[in-house]
């Protein structure tokens, strides 16, 4: 139980009608904070005592929470905490890349308990969504041989690929899977699997992992730049995910940059695909995962050659991202090796001046995120959790102080 350091929680309202926000801010607090006792969540929360234990009865009756072990606090009465129950919920997380498919299930407080992985054929959807909805079904057939009540506990899949979402492309643009775009990708799934289905920019996944169980984990404003084939940003603003009007916030990898006389795509220039082009490798390569992440370590000429002129852009955006957002912190992830990321971080400091200089900063401007490929699939999972149990009535939050 938390009991030495501030506890972070969104307000309840005491008001009638409001019972389902509440429960999902009791949740909130307890997936941030981790187990709880009445009294601090009637504090945290600001809802009275009677409400908190209304809803504590209710949350465990529906297998969502469980009492702790009692725990004495100086002279006074035991108090007994409270905790989310990981088996209460379960989630389905789709990534859809170029050449690849990948598919985890996770437990409420976001712990991936199966995953797999799929070759995408050439061919686009046509070929690729059989290969797509055999995986899901598989990750749920091993999810349900883990966990016997899983099905009945799924609360949803939740799929992320690159966008930009409705924008037209050329046809033959690698960084856009135009095919994909257009095809009838949600309906799809939904009707294969049976499950509401979510669809989000894989930035936008990376985003949710970070915040689940990543470095923005109890973060209300965090910026996570996204390196994989391409270059996007999860933006975390007010404690939720900002996806903006057609869900392409964040899509900076798409930010002209002026040299030579010319403009090109930051993505051109600073992404995985770059790194692939200077390097003249095939992204579909097996093992390159692997071989770039040695490369790193041993400090290649050719992936320092690359890191050198990459870090000179990122350091451009981190610039733009501070100035836009003024996030808490700036978090460097995505599909790009770690070995890789690390040689990235150093090589961007120091950062440009901006209006994140300050005094009495608790965290630093830029660290390192999740360094996974599949970090993705991850926050794509959290998505239905997050959509499930997630408090978002803005409109009767208070603000917590």
């Amino acid at each position: 139980m938390n009991d030495s350091r501030p506890i972070r929680a969104k307000s309840g309202t005491n008001h009638e009608g409001t019972s389902a926000h509440n429960r999902r801010v009791m949740i909130d607090a307890l997936r941030i904070n981790g187990a709880l006792s009445r009294a601090d969540l009637a504090r945290a929360t600001r809802l009275t005592k009677q409400t908190v234990s209304n809803i504590i009865e209710e949350l465990e009756r529906d297998g969502l929470v469980s009492s702790q072990e009692a725990v004495r606090r100086g002279r006074g009465q035991p108090s007994t905490p409270y905790g989310l129950v990981p088996e209460g919920a379960f989630a389905i997380g789709l990534q859809i890349d170029r050449h690849v498919t990948r598919a985890v299930a996770v437990d409420l407080v976001g712990s991936v308990l199966v995953r797999d992985e799929a070759g995408l054929p050439p061919g686009g959807p046509s070929n690729g969504t059989k290969v797509i909805l055999d995986l899901v079904a598989g990750i749920r057939s091993k999810l349900a041989g883990i966990v016997e009540q899983s099905e009945t506990r799924l609360v949803g899949l939740g799929a992320a690929m690159p966008g930009p979402f409705g924008v037209a492309g050329s046809g033959d643009d690698p960084w856009m899977m135009e095919a994909w775009q257009k095809f009838p990708l949600l309906e799809t799934l939904t009707a294969g699997t049976g499950l509401d289905v979510g669809l989000q920019n894989d930035a936008a996944a990376a985003a949710t992992a970070e915040r689940m169980v990543g470095a923005a984990h109890g973060l209300d404003h965090a910026v996570c730049l996204f390196v994989g084939y391409g270059i996007g940003a999860g933006l975390i603003l007010n404690g939720e995910l900002y996806r903006g009007t057609n869900g392409n916030a964040g899509e900076i990898g798409m930010a002209l940059l002026f040299a030579d006389g010319k403009s090109t795509p930051l993505e051109h220039r600073a992404s995985l695909a770059s790194l692939y082009q200077h390097l003249s490798v095939d992204p579909a390569e097996p093992g390159l995962y692997a071989r770039i992440n040695d490369l790193a370590l041993r400090g290649d000429q050719s992936i320092d050659a690359w890191v050198e002129v990459a870090a000179v852009d990122l350091r451009w955006s981190i610039h733009l991202i501070e100035t836009l957002f003024d996030p808490q912190t700036v978090i460097l992830c995505g599909s790009a090796p770690e070995a890789l990321v690390n040689r990235l971080i150093a090589a961007i400091g120091p950062l440009l001046p901006s209006i994140a200089e300050r005094r009495g900063r608790t965290l630093p401007r830029l660290q390192s995120g999740m360094a996974d490929p599949w970090s993705v699939a991850l926050g794509a999972a959290a998505g239905p959790i997050s959509r499930a149990f997630d408090p978002r009535f803005a409109a009767i939050l208070k603000d917590s102080l």
